[in-house]
């Protein structure tokens, strides 16, 4: 019986085939399908909704074929992601961090199974049909007509040959599809076609609705070089056929349609319904009118508006403002017509709600209906025909229900769908949760085009926090870490997982020589190291000494450059194994140069003053650790900048030496931009982090002292990543500027809660919500009352 069931629902089935990437149905047409990638549509400024919309209805006004829109929404499956982190702990060695990926692991699986995390995928099926497009889309095969005449159409395929996709209407199709490709990029939405396996995917997930979807991999598989036996493939186990609903396989099916609008539509107003965190299939169909037919219907029906008022007039009636209106709109809509600033379609939402039990289903159905109400838009239930509607609202370009409603380009453009973003993968970590659309943002840094990263927030808005989720995640996935840290901020989450913690200061014992050698990596000349390292000297020896002359500048290259030579390292020789200079043998030698006299005597309280044991001490930092934190805190603040401009150019040399994933991690990192030459060094370390394998994350609550530094913009141009928290109001519009925020996403900054913000990943943005897990929170917070009750809970 259970072969025979589904066997029935194979026959269900009206693809005939799937092969470089057309859809064959067994009625001859032809289909693609693409895939778009949405925008978070609500961050935009009302300027940039109209130039959406505006092109949105272009692309509308140019076809002249059918077109639909399917919107799928599912629980994110995270399988894969998991297994990823899974394959981590086997080959993790500390104890801690391997503790961490099993904690992260349950708290993620908890965390989407608790709440409705889900994926959000559109797409749009174009349509070809040999044939010519039948007019009246109703009488397309459907699948309720395919259900009971079943035997019939076997024994007619039996009869009928295999014939091959003629390649003149795969070319016709194809050039439809490229004239869509064109008007979605003219949007600005990215979007491809899909290929066999991702087809077979799609058919199989749509005809099979689960609330976690398994993606239907093996399916894909098995149709990588396309496929003939799709129903076998993708067919439901299942299809039983209720009044009120349908059910597939183990979910319960329900189509409702928009039967009503009223006069005006608001731009996007469709966004909360795609925006549910709910199981759906929404479906849009296009069907363009002829314009001729659609113009002589609207003469005449303007004569009759006009009869009518004619005739209440001479019958002393009083005044119809709404045949007024008719009139006036009718008028209107036939000038627009002409000038070919509209067009007239015949237009559909469906949209497929599944659950588990009827009062899900009926919960679901209410809240929809609801929601459409405040809106003065009517929802009804496709009642008796729910085969139909599951149909429809397949990735088939099937209008099997037929229930139009005839409205023209502008109206339709504020159905604009692709309003939501992901940022999901199988690869790097949570961020935290997307607010617009309830999906997870998985993002892998270093598969951008630079891992670098940039937090900007104002004070206890979040951002060392975020940070230290960040390090701590990352962590699980093998990248080393280097803090340079002014507060002490990180040195907690170090110890705990056995990392390094260096602490600068005027009397510590952890010292750096900025006059260290550094290694040369493979690939590059000892000529080229040194070079490049004296000239970040000298921005360093100038930073310590203030402004200085020109011509000085030119002598203390001249300088460093002896006070190595006096060491026997030179360009034109190796200099592994030597012994570095000290910054007391450049004073020295500065003072033995005429002109250089001035500059010795600034450097002394570096050499032999005050400052001496924190720059004049041989290097005795070893960074062989998963995670170095060095911490300055200790320091004036006036030392500050110098120390963390020793320390980044020490880790520079050692980066560069050995080929690593890594991620750099500077807070306050105003300190070094309110000097030009530190802002200049961290701007070229940003610039060629990347092939080294860094990832540089630049954290500051001063927004004013990174953003005047002529370099601030280009460190923020050169991240592919920026994540901005909560800003005070003083700061908003510069941030706006440096970001170019909308009104909207600078409300949005203002209001937001703590651990809230914006996440921007090239070309993306997405309003975001940062999320722990219990033992992420115990190891990285620095909440005081928080500390204390956990050190209250372990005595």
């Amino acid at each position: 019986m259970a072969n025979a069931q589904r066997a029935s629902t194979q026959d269900l089935i009206p693809i005939k085939s799937i092969k470089n990437g057309v859809v064959q149905l067994k009625d001859g047409s032809l289909r693609k399908v693409i895939l778009v990638d949405g925008t978070n549509f609500d961050l935009k400024s009302e300027d940039e909704q109209r130039v959406i919309v505006g092109a949105y209805q272009s692309m509308l006004n140019s076809l002249d074929f059918s077109l639909q829109t399917q919107i799928h929404s599912r629980k994110l499956n995270i399988d894969g992601y998991l297994e990823n982190l899974g394959a981590r702990i086997k080959e993790e060695d500390n104890p801690l961090i391997k503790t961490q990926i099993e904690e992260y692991i349950a708290f993620v699986k908890s965390f989407v199974g608790e709440n409705a995390i889900m994926a959000k995928s559109f797409f749009v099926v174009v349509p070809y049909d040999p044939s010519a497009m039948p007019t009246n889309v109703s009488e397309t095969t459907s699948l309720f007509s395919n259900l009971f005449n079943r035997k019939k159409r076997v024994k007619q395929n039996a009869a009928a040959p295999e014939e091959a996709v003629n390649p003149v209407y795969v070319e016709q199709l194809a050039q439809r599809v490229s004239q869509i490709l064109t008007a979605l990029n003219r949007i600005g939405l990215r979007a491809v076609s899909l290929e066999d396996p991702e087809l077979a995917e799609l058919y199989f997930n749509a005809y099979n609705p689960m609330t976690v979807e398994d993606r239907g991999r093996e399916i894909g598989r098995k149709a990588e070089k396309g496929t003939d036996a799709v129903g076998e493939l993708v067919a439901p186990p299942s299809l039983e056929i209720k009044p009120g609903y349908l059910k597939v396989g183990e979910k319960l099916a329900k189509t409702l349609f928009v039967s009503n609008y009223p006069r005006f539509l608001n731009t996007g107003w469709l966004s909360p319904i795609i925006n549910l965190p709910e199981t759906t299939d929404i479906s849009i169909y296009v069907h363009p009118t002829d314009t001729g037919t659609v113009l002589r219907n609207l003469r005449k029906k303007v004569a009759q508006i006009e009869s009518q008022i004619m005739d209440n007039t001479q019958k002393g009636l009083v005044r119809d403002p709404s045949l007024e209106t008719a009139l006036a709109d009718a008028e209107a809509l036939r000038d627009s017509l002409l000038q070919s600033q509209e067009k007239f379609f015949d237009t559909s939402i469906y949209v497929t709600i599944y659950a588990d039990t009827e009062k899900d289903l009926s919960r679901l159905e209410a809240d929809i209906t609801n929601t459409l109400d405040t809106k003065l838009i009517t929802v009804r239930p496709a009642q008796f025909e729910h085969l139909k509607g599951f149909e429809s609202t397949l990735p088939l370009c099937k209008d099997s229900l037929g229930i139009h409603t005839a409205l023209n380009s502008s109206p339709v453009s504020s159905f604009f769908p692709f309003v939501s973003s992901n940022l999901s993968s199988d690869e790097g970590v949570i961020h935290g949760v997307n607010r617009h659309n309830n999906s997870l943002v998985i993002f892998d840094r270093f598969s951008l085009e630079n891992a670098n990263m940039t937090i900007f927030a104002k004070a206890g808005a979040g951002k060392s926090y975020a940070a230290k989720l960040d390090i701590l995640r990352s962590l699980m996935l093998g990248t080393e870490v280097i803090v340079i840290d002014p507060e002490d901020e990180y040195i907690r989450l170090a110890e705990e997982v056995g990392g390094s913690v260096f602490k600068i200061s005027l009397d510590s014992d952890s010292h750096i020589n900025p006059f260290e050698i550094p290694i040369i990596p493979e690939g590059e000349t000892p000529s080229e190291v040194l070079k490049s390292h004296i000239v970040n000297l000298t921005g360093l020896v100038k930073l310590m000494l203030g402004k200085i002359l020109p011509e000085e500048e030119s002598l203390l290259d001249q300088a460093i450059t002896q006070t190595y030579a006096a060491r026997d390292i030179t360009p034109e020789q190796s200099f592994e194994g030597k012994t570095p200079p000290l910054l007391e043998d450049l004073e020295s030698v500065l003072r033995s140069t005429e002109g250089g006299k001035g500059m010795a005597e600034r450097l002394y309280r570096f050499t032999k003053g005050s400052y001496a044991g924190f720059t004049n001490e041989p290097t005795n930092v070893d960074i062989n650790n998963r995670i170095i934190v060095f911490s300055i805190r200790d320091l004036e603040e006036e030392l500050r900048p110098i120390a963390m401009y020793i320390i980044l150019n020490f880790i520079w040399s050692l980066i560069r030496a050995e080929l690593k994933k890594r991620m750099m991690v500077i807070d306050e990192t105003w300190l070094l931009m309110k000097n030009e030459d530190s802002a200049s060094f961290l701007f070229g370390l940003a610039k060629r982090a990347r092939k080294y394998y860094l990832g540089i994350t630049t954290i500051t609550q001063d927004v004013e002292d990174f953003l005047s530094s002529p370099y601030g913009r280009p460190i923020i141009t050169n991240s592919s990543l920026q994540l901005l928290l909560k800003q005070a109001p003083a700061a908003i519009d510069m941030v706006g500027k440096a970001f170019n925020l909308t009104d909207v996403e600078k409300n949005y900054l203002l209001e937001t809660d703590i651990g809230q913000g914006l996440f921007i990943a090239g070309l993306k943005r997405v309003a975001i919500q940062i999320v722990p897990s219990f033992f992420e929170n115990k190891l990285i917070t620095t909440d005081p009352e928080e500390l204390l009750r956990q050190s209250e809970e372990s005595s």
